[in-house]
């Protein structure tokens, strides 16, 4: 049995399987892993079709365990997934709704978010992995609303990890911030002066500290991470599209997924599908008024600015840390160039060489949601059809309405759901007039107090927007110190 390698896309010498990929995070020279596309498995007609007889954690078996199985039994890795994704505790739904779109709800976990999927996967396998080695891990992750939650929920009450997760102050909601700052234990809530570009960078440079790991935790690589930069985020990411597949009745023709996409980990998992086999005519990428990709794949420039607000409060991120990955995965090369005494950025996004764009063009399709669009999809849609998406859905929905109006033709179409209308429920009222149900396990939370570490430094000002201050990050050393001394 095969072990597959994962290659650092800024040092393609380095070459690790997966248990050293997931301990450490990230590469040397803040390089993400990524799987060569020569060694994907190939999934045939036959193994698609016997997907719609199995449950989701079944489907997960059978797409990830070609990556796994050399690194973990299969009866374990079983056992995982089967925990990952009991059906008690997080349950897939899909919905047709007219014609040729179907929705499929990754809304039903614990923190209600699609994000549950890939935390639950990446928890446990993180955790399987440090309990075999008899290690102890901290694990950095950054959040613009959900991915956080999602990731803290995950890794509360596991033996072998902490969780330090930082969030934007002021641009996530009540009921977002309470999923990570009410559960005490072994998670610990950073608020951070700045957007979620501010944190991601935050997380990254931390990631990189080595000495700080080293004085704290007596080993320099105990920090890794949890965000769409962890190989153990993006692989279960592969899943949703066959689980989707397997639910259509799409009689073994293409069809369209419309991801509405942020830190572009969906869009990725989906990338890998289509080209494991899964018959994806072309992969939607909505974004929201933050459009630099869209702009990117029509005139072939990348340029990065400040990131825009809006009511996808998820999606509000200027610079996805997976387009690294696309670009490498199309055959070119991007990096954020950093000054080489502070490690601090100075250039996000250079491209020193170019993808195959043809190729992208043909396989992806991308375009900015304005935020009033947000608000009229969502009115729309309830009118017509009586179903309430939520503000990141809506992104999806109305993304693959402008696909079809630019001339394409319709096909089966599925539309990735992302969060559960009630945690958005001022942004659902504007649409349609009244506020959806608050989840339960929202309602408790409520009522739970909060523990929060506050990072008062504010960010550095630049003409193309808000860049992470050395203040912040010492701020950030310190009160680490504090916490685990």
């Amino acid at each position: 049995m095969k072990t597959l390698t994962y290659r650092n896309i800024n040092n393609s010498d380095e070459r690790v399987n997966f248990e050293t990929a997931l301990l450490r995070g990230m590469g040397s020279n803040y390089g993400l892993y990524m799987i060569d596309k020569q060694d994907l498995p190939k999934f045939s007609t036959e193994q698609l079709d016997s997907m719609g007889r199995m449950s989701y954690a079944q489907t997960a078996l059978t797409v990830l365990a070609p990556f796994l199985e050399a690194e973990i039994p299969r009866n374990k890795l079983e056992n995982i997934l089967e925990d990952a994704y009991d059906e008690s505790k997080i349950k897939t739904e899909m919905d047709y709704v007219k014609e040729y779109i179907h929705i499929m709800w990754l809304t039903n976990g614990p923190t209600y978010s699609f994000k549950d999927y890939a935390a639950r996967f990446f928890g446990r396998t993180l955790n399987h992995f440090l309990g075999e080695r008899g290690l102890k891990r901290t694990v950095l992750v950054a959040t613009s609303g959900d991915t956080g939650g999602a990731v803290a929920d995950a890794l509360c009450g596991l033996d072998n990890v902490n969780n330090i997760v930082f969030y934007p102050r002021g641009s996530i909601s009540q009921g977002q911030r309470r999923q990570m700052t009410t559960l005490g234990k072994n998670i610990y809530a950073f608020e951070v002066n700045g957007d979620f570009d501010i944190c991601q960078a935050l997380a990254k440079t931390l990631l990189g500290e080595k000495e700080l790991a080293k004085q704290v935790f007596k080993d320099e690589n105990h920090f890794t991470s949890a965000n769409s930069i962890s190989l153990g985020r993006l692989l279960p990411q592969t899943v949703y599209p066959f689980y989707a597949y397997s639910r259509m009745d799409a009689d073994r023709k293409p069809i369209i997924a419309s991801v509405p996409s942020g830190n572009f980990g969906d869009m990725m998992g989906t990338v890998l599908a289509k080209a494991m086999g899964l018959p994806i005519a072309r992969i939607i990428c909505g974004v929201n008024e933050n459009d630099e990709f869209p702009r990117f794949m029509q005139t072939g420039k990348y340029n990065v600015r400040p990131t825009v607000s809006s009511p996808s409060s998820a999606m509000n991120v200027s610079h996805p840390s997976n387009l690294a990955r696309l670009i490498d995965f199309y055959g070119g090369h991007m990096f954020d160039e950093r000054d080489p005494k502070t490690n601090k950025v100075t250039r996000e996004g250079v491209i020193d060489k170019m993808p195959d764009l043809d190729s992208m063009r043909r396989d992806l399709w991308s375009v900015s949601i304005k935020n009033d669009m947000h608000y009229d999809t969502m009115k729309k849609v309830f009118e017509k059809v009586k179903v309430i998406l939520d503000p990141h859905g809506a992104v999806g929905w109305r993304a693959l309405e402008c696909y079809h109006q630019s001339g394409e033709h319709l096909m089966p179409s599925v539309i990735y759901e992302t969060a559960d209308p009630g945690k958005f429920p001022d942004d659902i009222k504007t649409a349609i007039g009244f506020r959806p149900a608050t989840p339960t396990g929202i309602k408790k939370q409520a009522q739970l107090s909060e523990r929060v570490y506050t990072i008062q430094s504010n960010p550095e000002k630049t003409p193309s927007g808000l860049k992470l201050n050395s203040e912040q990050v010492e701020e950030a050393k310190t009160k680490i110190r504090k916490i685990f001394s």
